[in-house]
């Protein structure tokens, strides 16, 4: 496996210790970069896992929409039941309300209307797992297009206890509300940072002692490849995969074996299997 840094032993087949103690210090401006003007993420909170998951979190509801004339069983009536006991308002519409709130994704009958959700930094990622005393696990998606393979990448990151995940300004899908219906409220326990530029941020985690591992065809197996240390997996869209820039720039190129008649997984599926993969070496379990 070809190293395009310093800190790596043929000899040993796999990293020397590198030194990020520190690498929550000095950030970048571009790396703070947050998008104050595309309007993707309106406030709305599809669906009952979505919902469910806002309200254990910490953000501002302003109200619940709910189904008119419903019959309001089960989880529906327990998702209720808490907005009530927090003070929050619940506001019966008619479906075609809900379905214009939603923008398109399947509501299931409720909608809540929530402070926007906030962008973090690369810091702030960073200083997570610091806290946590883990090594760092930060996932960069790259021009993603799809809302709901973004949203099922942020679920696939949640549950492998990832620090964060990084997406683009521009010709990539923002957080939306299939966004957040895909990730089954998992977005409202990941901390997600927009930047301007993907390479840019590649090197500034570069700098901070984080090394970038790129999923494309034609690398190193992931299971031979040594993720003990501070990592960014990087994640490419559906039709192109990694851009040739963003490749360029990474440390490492793994890959997941394909050993039937079709060549790829899908971004989010292929996701888990990496991510799952690195949490358990970093882990040493």
């Amino acid at each position: 496996m070809e190293n395009k840094r310093k800190g790596f032993s043929k000899d040993k087949g796999r990293f020397e210790k590198r030194e990020f103690n520190n690498f929550t210090k000095g950030a970048s401006d571009r790396n703070r970069g947050f998008n104050n003007e595309e309007k993707e993420d309106n406030g709305m909170v599809v669906g009952r896992n979505a919902v469910r998951e806002l309200l254990k979190s910490e953000r501002t509801v302003d109200k619940i929409y709910v189904k008119k004339g419903g019959s309001h069983e089960g989880s529906i009536t327990v998702l209720i039941a808490e907005a009530v006991s927090k003070g929050i308002p619940i506001v019966e519409v008619e479906a075609q309300k809900l379905d214009f709130l939603a923008e398109g994704a399947n509501h299931q009958g409720i909608v809540a209307q929530a402070a926007m959700k906030e962008y973090s930094t690369i810091d702030d990622m960073l200083s997570l797992a610091e806290e946590r005393g883990e090594k760092p696990l930060i996932v960069i998606a790259d021009s993603i297009e799809d809302p709901h393979n973004l949203g099922a990448l942020i679920r696939c990151a949640e549950c492998a206890g990832a620090h964060g995940i990084v997406i683009p300004k521009r010709r990539a899908v923002g957080i939306t509300p299939t966004v957040y219906k895909s990730s089954a409220g998992a977005i409202e326990h990941m901390l997600i940072a927009k930047v301007a530029n993907i390479s840019a941020t590649i090197e500034a985690l570069k700098k901070k002692g984080v090394w970038i591992f790129t999923s494309e065809a034609e690398g190193t197996p992931y299971y031979e490849t040594d993720f003990n240390c501070a990592c960014a997996i990087v994640l490419g869209s559906e039709g192109n995969g990694v851009s040739r820039i963003v490749k360029e720039n990474s440390d490492y190129i793994v890959s997941i074996p394909m050993y039937g008649k079709v060549n790829s997984l899908n971004v989010s599926t292929a996701a888990s299997v990496i991510l799952c993969h690195v949490a358990r070496v970093q882990r040493g379990k």
